[in-house]
């Protein structure tokens, strides 16, 4: 992890726009050419994973905070794939400079691994948090899906022409459909897609015994890993089409068309291979990219053409550090439990429990305290960074 800071503060207008510019991508340094609507859409993305991550009950969370339970989905199912998104539209954004130049790609291909070791080893360190029992330390995890998709998708895109690009970014989808419903788990039927019997928890248990999420699969598996690299890659497709010599509004129009054929597709394919999160299904990979290109579609247009930016403020406070809010925030949120409070009723508590208590339970219905408790959290830590991004301080892998 790095951290930067502006000492004194005498920079130049363009100095400072370019440290701001350096700093606000997760996966590291990125180009003059970045996009405040990019890093709006990452913000508000992040802010709605943290959301969602700490409700202030577990079992009191109304059902758009809360994950599908197997196949559909939720709002919820949609903070990771485009969080995928947005990490290839950065790719393109950060690295095609470097390409074009034509320097020496190994070396490029150097710094993209130590960043993605970086981001996996910060999610078994979440992961392991606070005990670090590695006997059954989890592996997979959404740090650690990151830094693959991240690792793979920045090798194709330097290695590739977009046209090599847009075809892996269909073919996989593809593959893995054939591969799911085509193979049979031991034991099972092909095409079994519940949670023991399908081919992704299969491969799971069998090469991550132990170090999974659950005893018979892991949302973030080995085998689920390679359509999550499609996302990634429609975003790096996306990127491209920002590069374009296309006026704003022309781009704007592309995303909006691109973003309703995939979600036409996706809720096609549905009928034939579910929308699952878990399994991140084909069907689920092109619903989920075609709804991130219409989110940022609006972003874009809201931003960068209507020039509308002020309510974007906040937004672009939690993208500047984004990676730092994801790992402080479920630090400090574990951290909370390790604390023991009686709740006063002889009922065993923590220090979460004891503020939801006092701050929310005392005038709000269970499942309302448990969602004030949730944006509280949310409010604080904009606080937090409020203050790093004042101060010009950024962290990053």
């Amino acid at each position: 992890m790095k951290t930067q800071r502006n000492p004194d503060g005498h920079q130049n207008a363009r100095e400072q726009d370019d440290l701001r510019e350096l700093q606000k991508s997760h996966i590291g340094p990125v180009s003059r050419g970045r996009l405040v609507s990019l890093d709006v859409f990452r913000g508000i993305t992040i802010a709605g994973m943290i959301l969602v991550n700490n409700a202030g009950s577990e079992h009191d969370v109304y059902w758009p905070l809360r994950h599908a339970q197997w196949h559909g989905w939720t709002p919820t199912d949609l903070v990771f794939p485009f969080f995928l998104f947005i990490v290839g539209i950065s790719i393109t954004l950060a690295l095609s400079g470097r390409v074009e130049i034509g320097g020496s790609r190994a070396d490029l291909m150097v710094k993209i691994a130590k960043r993605s070791l970086i981001i996996f080893l910060l999610g078994l360190i979440i992961n392991g948090f606070p005990f670090f029992h590695l006997p059954v330390l989890r592996i997979p995890g959404v740090l650690q899906r990151i830094a693959v998709c991240y690792l793979l998708a920045s090798m194709i895109f330097v290695f590739t022409r977009w046209k090599t690009q847009a075809a892996l970014a269909l073919a996989l989808p593809v593959v893995y459909f054939l591969v799911m419903t085509l193979v049979a788990a031991p034991g099972f039927q092909a095409g079994d897609l519940t949670r023991p019997g399908s081919l992704a928890s299969y491969v799971d248990r069998l090469f991550l015994a132990g170090h999974i999420y659950r005893k018979d699969y892991d949302p973030e598996g080995i085998l689920s890993t390679i359509p999550a690299i499609a996302t990634t890659l429609m975003g790096i497709l996306t990127g491209h089409w920002l590069r374009s010599r296309q006026a704003e509004l022309a781009k704007a129009a592309g995303m909006f068309v691109a973003g309703t054929a995939g979600l036409v597709v996706g809720w096609i394919w549905n009928a034939w291979f579910p929308i699952n999160k878990a399994l991140w299904t084909s069907s689920y990979v092109f619903f989920t990219a075609g709804l991130a290109l219409l989110f940022f579609a609006v972003c874009y247009w809201l931003i960068e053409i209507q020039k509308y930016r002020r309510w974007a403020k906040p937004f672009m406070i939690f993208g500047a550090n984004a990676l730092a809010l994801y790992v402080l925030s479920t630090i400090v949120g574990r951290m909370m439990g390790l604390w023991h409070i009686d709740r006063g009723n002889g009922a065993p508590g923590d220090l979460k429990t004891f503020l939801v208590d006092h701050l929310f339970a005392s005038w709000l219905s269970p499942i309302n305290a448990s969602l004030f408790w949730a944006i509280a959290y949310v409010v604080f830590w904009l606080a937090v960074l409020s203050v790093f991004y004042r101060k010009n301080i950024f962290i990053k892998a």
